[in-house]
């Protein structure tokens, strides 16, 4: 998780910051505010292209070398980092990697109960594969903002409070969605959730304390479930009385009908969460948010958990 460096900026261009995924880039916006103008920001994954299926093109490594701060995820997904910080313009450019941000708080990856596991070729053996889907904890955007703050207090001293400030009101924001999260899943009677797909969400379940099956885990590079997957996902509806199966943005949804059409009424509801893999640059035109998908992951919870 290396290859970080801090210093200041000391052009009087406009700053330049390059954000791997969406919410880095939309959490980096609610900072900067009215300030935008002093910015040139960019979303390197635009065209929703998943992080774990990216491949870095030439004009993406020209966007990252004229960088005056970097952020980008730091899993296993973006092991093409430390070759591209190389052809760097600004040796001096602030590098952010978010999950040795959040040391502490970063979840291995795991295998839970029926889930499908990992083909054996692609293990490393004993290496730890550590979650890299840290943006889907509230909590975990609060850090991260608070530091985006200091950062780009350091890169713009004029404004410096003005930033701060502004994390301390988005902050406010995800805190209070935060609360709503809690009270839907303290008065909810069933605390559990199926996903017949991957499970990018273990930070937000480990949050709220949910318990879940899934067919894959959230970086699984697996496809087809096993027929044993889909029947003990089938089963594990029928013996908690699920009414809902759940699947992540952009789903075919043909594990979810396969595992609905093994229960014995057939007439689970499929529900969609958005892991915000897919977010494109279009979308954020057309007034995509970190916290507007957020309450949208709130309205699907409170079907799942009914």
């Amino acid at each position: 998780m290396g290859c970080v460096k801090n210093s200041a900026k000391t052009e009087n261009s406009k700053i330049k910051i390059v954000a791997t995924i969406f919410p880095e880039y939309d959490w980096l916006m609610n900072v900067i505010g009215s300030k935008y103008e002093n910015f040139e920001v960019t979303l390197l994954l635009d065209k929703g292209t998943d992080l774990h299926n990216y491949q870095l093109s030439a004009s993406d490594i020209m966007k990252l070398a004229k960088a005056d701060m970097f952020v980008y995820v730091g899993g296993e997904s973006d092991e093409w980092v430390c070759d591209a910080l190389k052809e760097a313009v600004n040796k001096n450019m602030v590098v952010l990697n978010l999950m040795e941000l959040l040391e502490s708080s970063v979840k291995a990856e795991e295998v839970v109960e029926g889930m499908e596991a990992e083909n054996e070729d692609d293990d490393d053996g004993d290496e730890i594969e550590y979650d890299e889907h840290i943006w889907l904890s509230l909590r975990n955007a609060q850090i991260v903002c608070s530091v985006f703050a200091n950062e780009l207090a350091v890169l713009d001293k004029a404004n410096a409070a003005f930033y701060k400030e502004n994390a301390a009101a988005y902050n406010a924001k995800l805190a209070a969605l935060d609360k709503e999260f809690l009270k839907e899943v303290d008065s909810a009677g069933q605390k559990v959730f199926l996903f017949a797909d991957r499970f990018p969400f273990r930070y937000f379940a480990d949050d709220y304390g949910i318990k879940y099956y899934a067919a894959f885990a959230g970086c699984s590079a697996e496809t087809e479930a096993s027929f044993a997957t889909v029947k003990f996902l089938a089963d594990k509806i029928e013996q908690l009385g699920l009414s809902c199966v759940c699947t992540i943005e952009k789903s075919d949804k043909k594990l979810a009908n396969a595992v609905i059409s093994n229960t014995k009424n057939k007439n689970q509801q499929i529900v969609e969460f958005d892991s915000m893999q897919s977010t494109t640059a279009s979308d954020v035109l057309s007034g995509a948010t970190y916290i507007g998908i957020m309450q949208k992951n709130l309205e699907a919870l409170k079907a799942a958990l009914k």
